[in-house]
């Protein structure tokens, strides 16, 4: 009688090697996170150690949890992946609300690390890839390197990119098999209508409000892909630990 009770309330090995594939996927949408940098002036590095720290303490919790069939640990899992759910939503709901509100921090985000763009490594390279990747210049446009000593059209600037702007401005070649990191220079020195032929003269900021536009279902089906996510794995997680539970309270009872 006894072992047949214990059979009924067995754990399910499916539920509990889902939840393990879950953690391995999550984790990896999680990963990608880490390709975010600089914000406001913080170093990437202690962003990463964050997103990292995150990685782990989800991965470590549901990956131990499933298998060694640890209820706290299932439980706290749970919870944190309902916390981060949480906080994704509220974002979603504010970012709609104050949308202008974040296109001026957007603004003043990018203007910022221009700025900084020669004190720091990983600020140069999250710039140059963003301008690369939407085809834009400054935040609403070239001029916005006046802001950095090195590009500023300043009288008392010593500085051979006086006037210029990085290469990552300039239109592409296609003909062009090497980069040529001096396309740029005294660029902003000519005319606004021969500056087109020659550098991408569309702010950052409407750039990727465009793409934005254009890609509007594909976000919102990102969003709601990883919420969905989330949501099974809140579930498989909470379903497990009946599971658990229920063997545990058979056995206290045989």
């Amino acid at each position: 009688m006894s072992g047949n009770q214990y059979k009924g309330n067995d754990v399910s090995c499916c539920i509990k090697y889902f939840i393990f594939g879950f953690n391995i996927l999550f984790w990896g949408v999680l990963s990608n996170i880490s390709s975010i940098t600089d914000l406001g002036g913080l170093d990437p590095v202690w962003l990463f150690m964050v997103v990292g720290g995150v990685m782990f303490i989800l991965g470590f919790a549901g990956c131990i949890g499933a298998l060694r069939e640890n209820t706290f640990l299932l439980k706290f899992f749970s919870v944190f992946l309902g916390i981060i759910f949480f906080l994704e939503l509220t974002t979603g709901v504010l970012a709609f609300v104050f949308k202008d509100w974040i296109k001026d921090q957007l603004n003043l985000f990018i203007n910022n690390n221009i700025r900084a763009y020669r004190d720091d490594i990983d600020l140069q390279n999250l710039i140059d890839f963003t301008q690369e990747y939407w085809e834009c210049c400054g935040a609403f446009g070239a001029d916005d390197w006046n802001l950095n000593i090195y590009f500023n059209c300043t009288d008392g600037n010593p500085s051979r990119e006086k006037c210029g702007v990085p290469f990552s401005c300039c239109t592409k070649d296609p003909a062009e098999d090497v980069i040529n990191t001096q396309c740029g220079y005294d660029i902003r020195a000519k005319p606004d209508s021969e500056q087109k032929d020659y550098i991408n003269v569309k702010g950052c900021v409407p750039q990727f409000e465009k793409w934005l536009q254009d890609n509007l279902t594909l976000v919102a089906g990102i969003f709601i892909g990883v919420a969905l996510l989330q949501i099974f794995g809140i579930c498989l997680a909470q379903n497990l630990v009946s599971d658990i539970e229920a063997v545990q309270a058979s056995c206290f009872f045989t």
